[in-house]
């Protein structure tokens, strides 16, 4: 299936269940048991793939769909379980069904495996774990090794991020048996695994960027002031248009992200969309908000579930900052005389 059917089909399930009144139950707290068992049964979750020969063989469908999920800030944890379902069955392990978390050994989570007898001890922290407190399963990546923690009965101390969304703190403490741990399969190790949520983060963060920008279109071409709507004055087309610079741009930087990644050039695409992606996350809302003016602050109106996620977003699996000083080092590491022909090539 090409990832512009699967961009329909995924939009089709999001338009209908992840309404507003959905985001607002879940964001007080209510699980949208509709919407999560209708991405389930459309195979969304298994989209990144995890069995064929190839690492990223479904990445561009995987990026389709969160990419239709950012456009309707559906309140679930779609990333996180692709990323855990992918990464238990390179893995050889079998992840539960339901929802799943991730820890990844980096600057965020601190988990450590090691031996003890004959099976295995999990002990450290995983701070901000999305939808953790809903998770039927915890898949931690380590440098060498995958381990599965199913069901999750761990010590959890809830938090929300700015857009109401579960961000829990883990506290692990737990002996697991040989058959829930496994070695790093090649080519997905902690490292690949955080970049690679870096990039499906920013396909969230692209589709949310094109929703908000078509809600400031039809506001400014709907909104009537001094006789004409508000769109046709130069300086909210201005406005729109730097929006519509900055949605384009993580758009496009997403999908030579995909290919950049299915090529074998993760340590570079990844970061550069995510970097791309955070900076157009700020740029996009606040110009969005301008053009609505008071109303696009109010609960009632939907533009809140994209923007506050869009703040939230850009600082999850790496912030700018972070990513670009990752670059930089990438980049130095060229030489003077090979700067160019390393960026020319990709």
């Amino acid at each position: 299936m090409s990832d512009t059917l699967v961009y329909d089909a995924a939009v089709r399930v999001f338009d209908d269940l992840s309404t507003t009144e959905v985001v607002n139950a879940a964001e007080a707290g209510t699980w949208p048991v509709a919407l999560w068992d209708a991405v389930s049964e459309s195979g969304f979750l298994d989209a990144l793939g995890g069995d064929g020969t190839s690492a990223f063989d479904g990445l561009a469908d995987a990026v389709a769909v969160l990419r239709a999920a950012g456009r309707y800030a559906a309140p679930l944890p779609l990333s996180e379980t692709m990323l855990a379902r992918w990464l238990a069955k390179r893995a050889g392990l079998v992840p539960p069904e339901g929802p799943l978390a991730l820890a990844v050994e980096s600057a965020e989570d601190r988990v450590v495996l090691n031996r003890a007898g004959a099976g295995w001890h999990l002990s450290g922290a995983a701070r901000a774990v999305p939808w953790g407190r809903n998770a039927r399963g915890l898949v931690v990546s380590t440098g060498t090794t995958v381990a599965l923690l199913a069901p999750v009965s761990v010590a959890i101390t809830q938090g929300d991020n700015l857009a109401g969304e579960p961000r829990d703190d883990i506290a692990l403490d737990h002996a697991l048996d040989a058959k829930s741990v496994a070695s790093v399969p090649k080519g997905a190790d902690a490292t690949v695994v955080y970049r690679l949520g870096a990039l499906l983060r920013a396909a969230q963060i692209a589709g949310a960027l094109e929703e908000a920008l078509q809600l400031a279109v039809t506001y400014a071409n709907d909104r009537v002031q001094f006789g004409r709507p508000i769109g046709k004055f130069q300086a909210i087309q201005q406005q729109l248009a730097q929006a519509a610079e900055q949605s384009a741009a993580t758009s496009v930087a997403v999908a030579a992200a995909v290919a950049g990644a299915i090529a074998g050039d993760l340590a570079f695409v990844a970061p550069a969309a995510k970097l791309r992606a955070g900076e157009a996350a700020g740029k996009l809302a606040d110009i969005v908000h301008q053009v609505h003016g008071a109303i696009g602050f109010t609960h009632e109106h939907r533009l809140h579930h994209l923007t506050r996620r869009l703040w939230s977003w850009r600082d999850e699996f790496g912030t700018e900052s972070a990513w670009a000083l990752e670059l930089g080092r990438m980049m130095a590491t060229q030489g003077a005389d090979g700067i160019w022909p390393f960026l020319a090539q990709r």
